[in-house]
């Protein structure tokens, strides 16, 4: 099975980078059109990313300010079951992020365009904390 890494430095602290992961502010500022749900193990999240892209996940790990990792329960087919982490490692004000989407069925075009978009949201991720930009949902894949 194909899986998604990425790993990056955010200039903040790292309670301030697990908010931005975790939280649906947090959530809805670099990657949902809007969001529920609480960082809590065996808790649901609601991921909305348009009328007809209502999906869901469950929090299968959590570790406050350290780790968050959710299996996608509702989703594109190829989405369901794959589990999206981020493990956070504190150096003083840098954060370190290690990024995984796992349990993909195969390499298929989605495969290749999700993990671009995950390159392009987690820069987003990064920019609106270290410097509180923000990005409108309909545009974020085209800054």
């Amino acid at each position: 099975m194909p899986d998604i890494y990425h790993s990056f430095i955010i200039h903040g602290p790292i309670n301030k980078v697990f908010e931005g992961i975790s939280s649906s502010q947090g959530l809805d500022n670099w990657w949902t059109k809007s969001s529920k749900g609480k960082p809590e193990a065996g808790s649901t999240y609601e991921l909305i990313f348009g009328a007809k892209y209502i999906w869901g996940a469950a929090v299968t790990k959590c570790k406050i300010n350290k780790e968050l990792e959710l299996q996608m329960t509702v989703a594109d087919p190829d989405w369901l079951g794959t589990k999206i982490g981020f493990s956070l490692n504190s150096k003083g004000e840098l954060t370190e992020v290690n990024f995984y989407h796992t349990g993909w069925p195969e390499n298929s075009a989605h495969y290749r365009i999700s993990s671009y978009c995950w390159a392009m949201y987690l820069r987003i991720l990064k920019r609106n904390i270290e410097f509180g930009e923000k990005v409108p949902f309909e545009e974020r894949l085209n800054v």
